[in-house]
C-alpha cells in the first residue's frame, strides 16, 4: 500500500514540505527577522523604555549632583544642577527615541 499518504509518512516529502512551508511563512511575513539594536516595537515596549530613559536620566544627574557636592561642599547648588541636566538628557534620548521610531516607519 504506497499511495501519495504512505510516502509523506515516510519522509520523503518533507524537503518538497519544508519549502511550501518556508515559502508561506515568508510571504505572510512571519519570519521576519528583527534588526539587532532596534529597540522595542510594542506600544507597551515604548512606554517602558520612555520611562526607564527619564528616571533612569533624573537618577544619574542626582546622583552626580549629590556626589560632587558632598565632595566639594557646595551641598544644594551642583545638585539642582545635575538633576537639570540630567532631565535634559532623558528628554533628548526619548525625542531621538520618537524620531527614530518615525523614520523607521517611513
Amino acid at each position: 500500500m504506497s499511495g501519495p499518504d504512505q510516502s509523506s509518512r515516510d519522509g520523503t516529502n518533507s524537503s518538497d514540505f519544508e519549502a511550501r512551508l518556508e515559502k508561506a511563512r515568508a510571504e505572510r511575513g512571519l519570519d521576519a527577522t528583527s534588526r539587532p539594536g532596534a529597540g522595542p516595537t510594542g506600544s507597551w515596549g515604548v512606554g517602558m523604555r520612555v520611562g526607564l530613559e527619564l528616571v533612569s536620566a533624573l537618577l544619574v544627574g542626582g546622583a552626580i549632583g549629590w556626589g560632587l557636592d558632598s565632595w566639594l561642599g557646595t551641598k544644594p547648588v551642583l545638585l539642582g544642577v545635575f538633576l537639570l541636566l540630567g532631565a535634559a538628557a532623558g528628554m533628548l534620548n526619548v525625542v531621538r527615541l520618537t524620531l527614530g521610531r518615525d523614520q523607521a516607519r517611513r
